[in-house]
């Protein structure tokens, strides 16, 4: 079998709501780019990678510097391409949009991988249990206190036991106020994580999450940028609040710098930045070395197969960038989990009919 053929293209999806956090302000949409990799037999497999915005970027390196070292190849040897395309992008960055855009090619492979022999990602990488409990990860800084708690509500009728809020407003007085009303309208016995997207100082970061503390969270995400790497480990000394980060990493090597430093409580890597599912698993198994678990940023479709694949898996995000509307088959919550399909690959069909009108490039 050899790969005959890759296609790529760019859709941007509207978000039902307009979402916010310290760091993008308003979000309106995002952006997805689409692999599609042919062979000569006629499996094929798709994936797909994520931005807020210059997609058409990533896919203009996809086209330029990778597809000419896939069309031909053995799509079995996942390995040698991933590090092939590693070393194409090498002089114009390593992570970022190299990073992006492997991902997304990375995918398609293990998704035709899985197709070929009939087995879902999960069990291709190990099927370690088939389910993952998840939890809704809210991105709603600017939302009105009123707007916070309905959709609180909203997740628990959902199913979920477990709910992510944002903070990071310019009064700290208004995030701590917040918490609290989220931890009293949610009760005790449902997990709460806050996440301040990379917003405060090292010294602010240490203050507010004592003042968190009190309330229950069960982890403090991205409380600084992700270049601290000492600060990270700081805030991590200095609070009793799990750190959870990586969302914004994109090499096992910055993860690896922060575990030796001792910087994260969860590790957070995203499979569609850091990489793809090649690199996640690096990833994970490094965590396991370390004695952390893993948990995940976005893209919970895919994500489901990596964490139910690990033995050192914590909380599936069920993040609010949903493309539930355009797939042919859904991945429900039941009863606060999200059961792994059996379907050969990942198992995530694009309804094409309705993507294709976002098509931006």
């Amino acid at each position: 079998m050899k790969i005959s053929s890759v296609a790529t293209a760019v859709y941007r999806v509207p978000l039902r709501v307009t979402l916010s956090d310290s760091t993008h302000g308003s979000i309106p949409s995002f952006e997805l780019l689409l692999v599609n990799v042919m062979t000569d037999e006629g499996v094929a497999g798709m994936g797909y990678s994520y931005t807020i915005g210059g997609m058409r970027a990533v896919k203009a390196l996809v086209d330029d510097l990778m597809v000419e070292h896939l069309v031909g190849r053995d799509p079995f040897v996942t390995e040698r391409l991933w590090d092939e395309m590693w070393w194409a992008t090498h002089f114009v960055g390593r992570g970022g949009v190299s990073a992006v855009g492997m991902a997304a090619v990375d995918v398609a492979l293990w998704d035709l991988k899985g197709r070929a022999i009939g087995k879902s990602l999960a069990d291709l990488l190990g099927g370690y249990r088939d389910k993952v409990e998840a939890y809704a990860g809210g991105v709603d800084l600017y939302f009105s206190l009123g707007e916070l708690l309905d959709q609180a509500k909203r997740y628990l009728d959902q199913g979920f036991r477990a709910i992510k809020m944002k903070v990071g407003r310019d009064d700290p007085r208004e995030d701590i106020s917040r918490v609290e009303a989220m931890r009293s309208t949610i009760g005790d016995n449902v997990t709460l994580m806050v996440d301040a997207n990379m917003k405060w100082t090292v010294p602010q970061a240490i203050q507010m999450g004592e003042a968190v503390a009190p309330f229950g969270v069960y982890w403090m995400e991205e409380p600084t940028i992700p270049d601290d790497v000492a600060g990270h480990a700081r805030i991590a000394r200095a609070v009793r609040i799990p750190i959870a980060a990586g969302e914004n990493l994109y090499t096992k090597h910055e993860f690896q710098r922060y575990m030796e430093a001792g910087a994260l409580g969860f590790a957070e890597p995203d499979v569609a930045r850091v990489g793809g599912v090649t690199e996640w698993m690096k990833v994970a198994a490094l965590a396991a070395s370390y004695n952390l678990s893993v948990t995940s940023h976005g893209v919970d479709e895919l994500h489901v197969h990596l964490l139910a694949a690990i033995p050192n898996a914590s909380y599936l995000e069920r993040h609010s960038f949903r493309v539930d509307e355009y797939l042919l088959d859904a991945f429900p919550v039941e009863d606060g989990f999200v059961r792994v399909p059996r379907r050969p690959g990942h198992g995530v069909a694009f309804n094409m009919e309705k993507l294709a009108p976002l098509r931006v490039a």
